[in-house]
């Protein structure tokens, strides 16, 4: 679940977007949420003012989160709570993207239906339903004739201030070692930067573990090669919270030393439109089908992941100061096509040069490589501790 650095600013543009394109779509608002069921089948309601669309990222199968994302909706403050049945804990907060619902999810269950329920029967809301089901319960889920039905279950409201829990889902860390495989990337005096990459990614991956306070995902693992766009597709299966791709740097001058930290470039941005298919949130965002919203919905929620990565970069330039060498304009831009996914902040961070004798050497001994591994690690608490503080407000 990604904290907001500019919700206020993304719900006003939001807002424009309505009025400029005429269109009916809007930002509805989260009124509650309620949960209902057993060991075998489990069904979360999100209460919300307005019919709305949502993308589910992950159904939990693989590693017991279940993502929801729904792009229209709006839980500014967040909610959050305890558990029913197969659900042990959820909690929403509010993203650039929308609306980000979370599930923890018991063994062996997953998300295996989900709709949206039009005011009826002296309702004056609309629904949206999750269902979650063990393996032994889809069957019974699935016989079900009226998915708008309650299926026995009793459904218990979670929203007073009193019932929100201490309870805080894992944030997701994508970490990417640059190059591998066939692409070695940089050549020094000791050998590839691909190696060097690999190494620092496996510490920085051990350093963000024993915290208990990310699930961390590599983009590769050992000496494989990962085409740039398939490690920007990972990061967004994984609904990332944040992308640091790590790499070693190389010059002509071998006096040349330091490390930097680079965000996409201004100019580099229209790329993006690139990772955009049919299935991705903001070309579903429109009820209406609206094109000129979906653009206008893309480009507020680019440039919010713009400003979360720049503010990640500066934390994570100051981390590293004193603890590695550092370029002059340690803090640059460009147009790495890692960095492109519009919805999940990035940085690539250069650790130093493996065509400096001195910088190859810092990298290549592990005790330095890993105090450098551990400011990095410093730098991500502080960006979501920071998260946590402006989302609380």
């Amino acid at each position: 679940m990604r904290a907001v650095f500019a919700a206020a600013a993304v719900a006003a543009g939001v807002a424009a977007v309505i009025a400029a394109s005429h269109a009916a779509a809007s930002i509805g608002g989260l009124l509650k949420v309620r949960l209902g069921g057993d060991e075998q089948q489990t069904r979360l309601v999100m209460d919300i003012d307005q019919a709305a669309s949502a993308k589910l990222l992950s159904d939990g199968s693989a590693d017991g989160h279940a993502v929801l994302l729904l792009p229209t909706v709006s839980a500014q403050g967040g909610l959050q709570g305890s558990g029913q049945g197969l659900v042990k804990a959820w909690a929403i907060e509010q993203t650039p993207a929308g609306a980000r619902l979370q599930m923890d999810l018991a063994a062996s269950a997953r998300v295996r239906a989900r709709f949206l329920l039009p005011p009826a029967d002296g309702i004056d809301h609309y629904r949206y339903v999750v269902d979650v089901v063990s393996q032994a319960g889809a069957v019974r889920l699935i016989s079900n004739p009226n998915p708008g039905a309650a299926v026995g279950l009793q459904l218990r409201p979670q929203i007073a201030p009193s019932q929100v829990l201490p309870v805080s889902l894992k944030k997701v860390v994508v970490i990417d070692p640059g190059h591998g495989g066939h692409d070695p990337g940089a050549t020094g005096a000791l050998g590839f930067e691909k190696d060097v990459n690999l190494a620092a990614a496996l510490a920085l991956k051990a350093r963000l573990e024993r915290s208990s306070r990310y699930r961390v995902v590599l983009t590769r693992q050992d000496d494989t090669y990962v085409p740039l766009e398939t490690r920007v597709r990972i990061a967004q299966r994984a609904g990332a919270d944040l992308f640091i791709s790590l790499h070693s740097d190389s010059g002509p001058d071998a006096t040349l030393r330091g490390a930097s930290v680079y965000t996409l470039s201004d100019k580099a941005s229209n790329r993006a439109a690139r990772f955009v298919s049919r299935d991705d949130w903001f070309m579903k965002a429109s009820l209406t089908g609206d094109r000129g919203v979906s653009d206008i919905l893309f480009d507020l929620t680019q440039r919010a992941t713009k400003n979360r990565s720049a503010a990640f970069a500066q934390t994570l330039v100051g981390r590293i100061e004193g603890k590695a060498p550092l370029l002059r304009r340690s803090q640059r831009d460009a147009g790495f096509m890692v960095l492109l996914a519009p919805d999940v902040p990035a940085v690539l961070l250069e650790m130093g040069f493996v065509t400096n004798p001195d910088d190859e050497e810092f990298l290549r001994d592990p005790q330095r490589r890993g105090r450098l591994m551990n400011a990095v690690g410093d730098s991500i608490d502080d960006y979501f501790a920071q998260a946590t503080r402006l989302a609380s407000r």
